[in-house]
């Protein structure tokens, strides 16, 4: 039976997954990459290397973040987040984002531990979704 998650419903899913779906618009077109994050009061909080994405996020910064729950193929939850991306600028909170998504996903390889060309380590974006929306939907 298909039914509407309630707001706390919804906020529980998307504070339980482990890795969602963040989509965008790049080049006027739909896009969407799977990233992990962490949900903390009205944001999602993630990390990535600069590409398409960032580049996408940061001329439009509307942005929404899907997770979901599937048991099987009648019983499932997802959850929708809209809102807007900002990136996270202050060192102090960079560095406590980047350490709350390695305690939290231990066996992540950090994308800071990548090497750029020249050998150096490439910029680490770290960015959060203000969540102004959400909407969750469950089949059980």
């Amino acid at each position: 039976m298909y039914e509407r998650l309630s707001d706390d419903e919804s906020r529980t899913l998307l504070g339980s997954a482990r890795i969602a779906r963040l989509g965008c618009i790049a080049d006027g077109e739909p896009y969407i990459t799977p990233i992990n994050y962490y949900l903390e009061n009205d944001c999602i909080y993630s990390h990535s290397l600069p590409g398409l994405k960032i580049e996408a996020l940061r001329d439009n910064p509307r942005a929404c973040v899907q997770a979901d729950e599937i048991e099987t193929d009648v019983q499932w939850r997802s959850v929708l987040a809209f809102g807007v991306y900002e990136e996270i600028l202050n060192p102090n909170e960079r560095k406590e984002v980047i350490n709350r998504l390695l305690v939290q996903f231990p066996m992540l390889t950090p994308v800071e531990s990548a090497l750029a060309a020249d050998g150096g380590p490439p910029p680490v974006i770290v960015f959060r979704i203000r969540i102004e929306r959400l909407t969750g939907v469950a089949e059980r």
